[in-house]
């Protein structure tokens, strides 16, 4: 059963990114938003964690988030607006939210 999972938590504030990397299923994919887009600035560990899963892991980002903390899109993120963050939550059998 795949799942979406949803972070909007800055990656510097708790361990809510790790733990959702760990957890991931094959079928899985991780959405962020809010201050979780902060995961994607250069040259930080939690950057250089989602580099080195870059190969298998399906990556998406909150466009309007990312252009709002003037961050760079890497090549292999995906970029949705708010109608792709719906079409990605009807997509995957479950939307886990880490609140």
């Amino acid at each position: 059963m795949s799942t979406l999972h949803v972070l909007s938590h800055s990656p510097f504030a708790d361990s809510r990114l790790s733990s959702c990397l760990r957890l991931l299923g094959s079928q899985d994919a991780v959405l962020l938003c809010g201050d979780a887009t902060y995961a994607l600035t250069a040259s930080t560990a939690a950057r250089q964690t989602l580099d080195t899963q870059a190969d298998h892991l399906k990556l998406f980002v909150l466009a309007e988030d990312l252009k709002a903390r003037n961050l760079t899109l890497p090549h292999w993120v995906g970029s949705v607006d708010y109608t792709g963050f719906v079409e990605l939550s009807v997509h995957y059998d479950k939307v886990n939210t880490w609140l």
